[in-house]
């Protein structure tokens, strides 16, 4: 019997080690992990307050304690609809990261880690006091000087930011008409290539060497909006948008565009977040109302997909990422809670 306890009590000491979580003042709607090599469990996390004066909260993992600890909070006009920290994984630029809400602002963390402010504030209509808020926006891999984000304005602009200054500034390097209506989401697949999703229903892809045209990868029969959309990281061939109030995942193929070659339908309530593997290209982890975290590997793309790992939290998923700085780690949260789940 008391092996027996002792051998549950490793379990349970092994299991906490495979979860850590953080409660906020607030609910928790963005987050991002920080992709920095010497900082691998640092993430950034935003409130979801119906209030001008939101927050964004840096934490970090105390290894000694098992728990995370806030190494800065700044004060943030509405609720941040994303968060990025810059890609760096060589750290060779400064400790910046971005949100986007009425406006993009590039924040930088203090050499101690202990405090943020704002470097600048990207602003591309400064000719009225009025302001068409952004849904969401990417941060360029191949290179990190180049942003994009989408608005519900219909546009997308591309930002050059001087990340390597003193102080970042940036300019735009152009804007265009991406969408028939609001646009949600956009997404960088490499240094030219992107992708957007909108209110009209369609998956669009621009090059920025020729902007002249687009290619339309899908388009929803119903005219649904599409909310998200996300690249695989390791073969670029393939990508994956979700639809409002919808409970699939749509797996797309560039090869064979306006049919998926994949439904991922799982899920018991609408998807709200999804977030392929860094290091694979075979797995996603999809998130929703269900309250499941999702893994699927579409590796066998033509038999019916069932996920391959599943993960139930305590209230509906609104946000899932991958950590690219630790592959085998997931971050969600819900309502005021930050997991982090080792997979």
């Amino acid at each position: 019997a008391v092996e027996f306890l002792a051998d549950k009590m490793d379990a349970a000491a092994e299991k906490t080690n495979e979860i850590y979580t953080y409660k906020a003042p607030w609910p928790i709607y963005a987050l991002n992990w920080s992709q920095k090599s010497g900082k691998p469990f640092r993430l950034a996390v935003g409130s979801f307050v119906e209030e001008y004066t939101n927050k964004i909260r840096v934490v970090e993992l105390d290894d000694t304690k098992g728990q995370f600890t806030m190494k800065a909070e700044i004060d943030h006009p509405y609720p941040a609809t994303k968060i990025m920290w810059i890609p760096d994984a060589e750290n060779k630029y400064p400790d910046l990261f971005c949100t986007t809400g009425d406006y993009m602002r590039v924040w930088k963390v203090a050499e101690d880690g202990n405090s943020a402010k704002m470097e600048c504030l990207l602003n591309n209509n400064k000719s009225s006091e009025f302001c068409a808020p952004l849904t969401a926006f990417d941060w360029n891999e191949a290179d990190p000087t180049i942003l994009g984000t989408s608005s519900i304005d219909t546009t997308c602009t591309i930002w050059d930011l001087n990340v390597g200054a003193p102080k970042a500034s940036a300019e735009v390097k152009t804007q265009l008409i991406a969408h028939d209506m609001e646009v949600y989401d956009m997404a960088f697949a490499s240094e030219h290539i992107f992708a957007s999703v909108g209110a009209d229903g369609s998956v669009r892809m621009f090059d920025l060497r020729n902007l002249e045209h687009s290619t339309i990868l899908y388009e929803d029969t119903t005219n649904t909006p599409l909310l998200r959309v996300a690249w695989n990281r390791q073969d670029r061939n393939y990508l994956s948008t979700i639809k409002m109030d919808d409970s699939s995942v749509y797996i797309l193929d560039i090869r064979v565009p306006c049919v998926p070659v994949a439904v991922l339908n799982s899920h018991e309530a609408c998807v709200d977040s999804m977030a392929w593997a860094p290091h694979s290209g075979a797995h996603i982890c999809t998130a929703g109302d269900d309250r499941k975290a999702l893994i699927w590997d579409i590796q066998q793309l033509k038999s019916n997909c069932d996920p391959i790992l599943s993960y139930e939290a305590a209230g509906p998923i609104n946000q899932v990422q991958w950590s690219r700085a630790h592959n085998d780690w997931i971050g969600i949260c819900y309502d005021d809670m930050l997991e982090i789940l080792r997979v």
